[in-house]
């Protein structure tokens, strides 16, 4: 088979995995590449910048027979192999004509999860040490494989990833039978651990080899399973806590194959998996605990607003916060106002007083927040204690159809919107 077959296929089977995003590292050292300061495409960093990665499978082939996965064993489909040779080659060629600026560099089952281990560190190896290639490099731990094996892929790669898939171990038994919840937590816990020693140890000895320094992330399937948004958020937030995860993608479920097994979507709960991104960046940014958002009651997130809005619309004793004297984490969970924005707010009040119409200007989204705030005593909003009201006004302000934001025809919402869109404001 031709190396370009090859990659067709392997580039194909590699896009359903969401979770390639890049937070970028500087290795050091001589050579060529930089995982650092520019990019231009296909994945986001920690600070808004986009990178493009060449996003690849080793093998599509596979030992396991996962009911959701495009390269389960028993689905009749193009195989397809790369040498570690043809990795470390093509990713560097490719480098080397500006096409990417790294590498990320998932795997299906060849042979054992042992086998499998082996021939992506000897690829991403010959990339560091033939190559002397020092771009960003995303590798996928394979679950089941060697701890030796584990701790030789922080060394070579900027950031590691053991993907869970299904948040339960009684859906990875329904739908991934030869997979365990055990065998992905416990390669992710080593891996947490070696993390945090090696920077202990760089701490002290700075010529210390750095150690996965863009941290390890993985991947949920939503929606191919009957759990709830609250024990996907709250499993969420202990893999942050106990893990110390730099992310966790949420992957809407795609019926790419036909199983009994499986939910009858028309299409992928897209929305849904929008929420879910949204209830992550409150707990990893805004202060937020899983149970504040989700409870008992409640397991599901609302479709109509953003997390951070249904909790203040059920809690509005709580609001209005008067901005020249709310604390910064209080002024964090108005509508409207984001991390950026709070600390504007912060900064600007310390040379005089604000006023409504100076809010706007810091970067306040108006439409949201208007509800749940005052300065200087001033209030715009319903002078109702109802969250039904508010809720009213607030649907006014969204856009119709498919509640997808339409970048073409509603411009001046689009101006009002597309900061919150860049920052992850809320």
């Amino acid at each position: 088979m031709e190396l370009q077959e090859k990659l067709e296929i392997l580039a194909a089977s590699a896009k359903y995995d969401a979770s390639c995003a890049s937070s970028g590292s500087s290795r050091g050292g001589r050579g060529t590449g930089a995982a650092h300061i520019s990019g231009v495409c296909h994945s986001w960093t920690a600070d808004g910048r986009c990178v493009s990665l060449l996003k690849i499978l080793m093998t599509n082939e596979c030992v396991y027979d996962c009911a959701y996965c495009l390269n389960r064993r028993s689905n009749d489909a193009p195989r397809a192999i790369l040498t570690p040779d043809e990795i470390a080659g093509l990713t560097f060629e490719f480098y080397k004509r500006n096409y990417i600026e790294g590498l990320f560099l998932s795997s299906g089952i060849v042979g054992s999860p042992d086998r499998t281990m082996e021939l992506m560190l000897t690829a991403v190896r010959k990339l560091r040490q033939e190559y002397r290639f020092n771009g960003y490099v995303h590798m996928k731990v394979i679950p089941g494989a060697d701890q030796a094996l584990i701790d030789q892929a922080g060394l070579w790669a900027d950031r590691v990833s053991v993907n869970i898939e299904l948040p339960t171990d009684k859906s990875l038994r329904l739908l991934a039978p030869g997979k365990t919840k055990d065998t992905v937590l416990v390669p992710m816990n080593r891996l947490a651990h070696k993390i945090a020693e090696h920077k202990d140890e760089r701490r002290s000895i700075k010529s210390s080899p750095a150690y996965a320094p863009a941290g390890q992330s993985t991947q949920l399937i939503v929606g191919a399973t009957p759990e709830t948004d609250r024990e996907i958020v709250k499993l969420s937030e202990a893999l942050y806590a106990k893990m110390m995860l730099k992310r966790v993608y949420y992957s809407a479920f795609v019926p790419v194959t036909k199983d009994s097994r499986l939910p009858a979507l028309t299409e992928p709960p897209l929305l849904r998996e929008h929420r879910l991104y949204q209830a992550d960046w409150l707990l990893r940014f805004y202060g937020f605990k899983a149970d504040e958002l989700l409870d008992e009651a409640h397991p599901t997130l609302d479709l109509a607003f953003d997390p951070k809005t249904v909790w203040a619309l059920n809690n509005l004793d709580k609001f209005p916060v008067e901005v020249n004297d709310a604390d910064y984490e209080t002024i964090l969970r108005v509508p409207g106002i984001g991390v950026t924005s709070a600390r504007r707010i912060v900064r600007a009040r310390r040379a005089g007083a604000l006023r409504l119409e100076d809010l706007k200007k810091l970067g306040v989204v108006m439409k949201r927040a208007v509800y749940f705030v005052t300065a200087g005593g001033k209030y715009e909003g319903i002078r109702k204690e109802s969250g039904e009201a508010i809720r009213t006004k607030l649907l006014e302000h969204k856009p119709s159809g498919n509640g997808q934001l339409d970048l073409f025809s509603q411009a001046d919402l689009v101006r009002e919107t597309l900061p919150a869109t860049v920052t992850g404001q809320l």
